[in-house]
């Protein structure tokens, strides 16, 4: 049973990352998320059904329009293929309990910004903003063993931490990422924010430097870290308190 919902919420996960897309990919841009419908952006021909399954459409059309010929995006079924292991994740790390749909916003708004940033090194406000509300309603209703004021704290220390980096570092980073992180704060509370940015550093840090090495990107070239800043927040909130008490231990 328990590996047939996980097939379910994983080609859930990967319909849902197809709708992700398209909201990553046409909000920064000024378009609306439903018209028109989706068509090959290098000649304009509109997607048949055939076109618009998840992933495997990608692959049967060797990442190509079957019209055109024009190369199709690997955000595209990198997007959706995240959020399918992304809703697995979750429905294996907390089932149906209170913090899956917390969690269920959280990796949803990853998948979103990260398509985003990586495409226009922008994070939408207007993203921001829808999902605001429904944090702060489901975190009201799932506090998730911590005071409200911690998740309070962790808004402001979130939003703050990023600012303070732009400000020393004359624009390193954007405030779409301090908006971003701090509504991440609001999701895991402090201290676990902090740890969140320690491993969007890591993560960064990694990835940056192994593209760097491979020679994929040139040296002082921008790479979008609003991704990385997702990627850990996903970590934190799934794993930080076990993080953090497992830290703790070792220098106590």
């Amino acid at each position: 049973m328990t590996i047939a919902i996980t097939i379910y919420v994983f080609v859930l996960g990967l319909a849902c990352g197809s709708f992700f897309n398209v909201v990553g990919l046409r909000v920064p841009a000024g378009k609306s998320i439903m018209h028109p419908p989706s068509s090959c952006t290098a000649c304009g021909s509109r997607l048949g059904a055939r076109d618009l399954v998840p992933v495997l459409s990608y692959l049967l059309s060797q990442g190509r329009c079957r019209r055109c010929g024009a190369e199709v995006s690997a955000l595209y079924p990198l997007g959706e293929l995240a959020a399918g292991l992304l809703f697995v994740w979750l429905y294996l790390r907390f089932g149906f309990g209170e913090e899956a749909p917390l969690g269920l916003l959280l990796v949803s708004l990853a998948v979103i910004i990260s398509v985003s940033d990586l495409k226009y090194m922008l994070i939408p406000n207007k993203v921001l903003l829808a999902f605001l509300p429904f944090f702060v309603i489901v975190r009201l209703l799932a506090p998730g063993g911590q005071p409200l004021w911690q998740y309070l704290l962790g808004a402001v220390a979130g939003g703050g931490v990023i600012v303070l980096i732009i400000l020393l570092s004359r624009g390193g980073m954007g405030m779409g990422d301090a908006k971003l992180f701090a509504l991440c704060g609001l999701v895991v509370g402090f201290p676990h924010i902090l740890l969140a940015l320690m491993l969007a550093c890591l993560l960064g840090t990694l990835v940056g430097g192994s593209l760097l090495f491979l020679g994929l990107v040139k040296r002082k070239q921008p790479i979008p870290f609003g991704p990385f800043l997702a990627a850990g927040t996903i970590i934190a909130y799934g794993y930080g308190t076990a993080l953090i008490n497992g830290y703790l231990s070792i220098i106590a």
